[in-house]
Parts: structure tokens; sequence; C-alpha cells
């Protein structure tokens, strides 16, 4: 089994539903599922469009990473996602941050993913779950943290955000 730690964020519609729709869906996946806290954030690349809410997902799998890219993808389709501008608005997305401590250059996968230590709404979430995490090139995460602009990332909930009190998870 190898760790991974996926990037789920959306601005389109009910926002917090879709990304507790795709925990759901990713817990049927991946074991272990933790989640962090929920964070709003403005928008990153193309920033004319609606603040996003984002969370990391942290998780073990027994799949390879594109099998893994495929299922993330597979959930994305079936939650409404359509490709049509990068950075552009979007109703979900799922990214491979952590694929355990592989470096993965494929034309579909690159982990770790190459934007994230850009990233205050990425490393906000992520250090929530593993701050003292060491990545593949041997900087840890919280040290990544530091470096970058936060201002716009705030935390709107906890980390039982994404509980499943109210819906029924078939675990097998």
């Amino acid at each position: 089994m190898t760790n991974v730690f996926l990037g789920i964020g959306g601005n389109l519609g009910d926002r917090r539903q879709m990304l507790r729709s795709a925990v759901t869906e990713i817990r049927q996946v991946i074991d272990d599922v933790r989640v962090s806290a929920l964070y709003e954030s403005a928008a990153w690349g193309v920033t004319d469009q609606p603040a996003f809410l984002n969370a990391v997902v942290r998780g073990r799998t027994s799949l390879p990473p594109l099998q893994l890219l495929d299922a993330m993808q597979a959930i994305e389709h079936d939650l409404g996602r359509v490709r049509e501008q990068r950075w552009g608005p979007r109703a979900i997305d799922i990214d491979i941050l952590l694929y355990g401590t592989e470096i993965i250059d494929e034309p579909r996968l690159s982990a770790p993913h190459p934007y994230m230590t850009r990233r205050g709404f990425v490393l906000r979430p992520l250090a929530d779950l593993a701050a003292g995490l060491t990545l593949p090139d041997g900087s840890l995460v919280g040290e990544w943290l530091t470096t970058v602009a936060q201002d716009d990332v705030r935390q709107i909930e906890g980390p039982g955000w994404a509980d499943e009190r109210d819906i029924e998870i078939n675990d097998g």
C-alpha cells in the first residue's frame, strides 16, 4: 500500500457539498482516508473567477499511479467536471499531490504535483495532515508553508467537515 495525498477543490455550485461528495467517492477507492480542514482562497492562475474551497485528502492505495489518476478523473467526471479552460472555474478538481515518495514524470501525471509548493491553498491543508512530511526532494511540507503567501487562504471549517455522519458508506 502506498500513502497518497490528494488536493481537492472547486468553485462552482454548492462548493462544500461537491467536495464532500468527492471525499465520499474517494473513500470508495482509497483506504484509511483522513481529510484536512476546509479552506477558502482566491483563484490561482486565472484570477477572474469565484473563490475556491480546498482541502487535502490523505489515504493509502494499492493502485498504481496512472490507475489512481484514472479513478480520480472518473470521480471528477461523475461529479460533473467539464474541462474547458486550464485553471478556469470548475465544480470539482482532484489532483494527486504525492504518490508515496515516488517522483513521477509521465505525460499524464507529475508527482509531486509541480505547483504544490507554490500554492498556499494546497500547503495549508497538507500541513494540517502532515506538516513534518519529508517530500521526495528532502524538503519538509512545513518549510514550504513558510515560503508562500497565505493571506488569501482562510480556514472556514475544521477537519470534521467531511464526516459521513449522514451519508451511508458501503465499506465492502
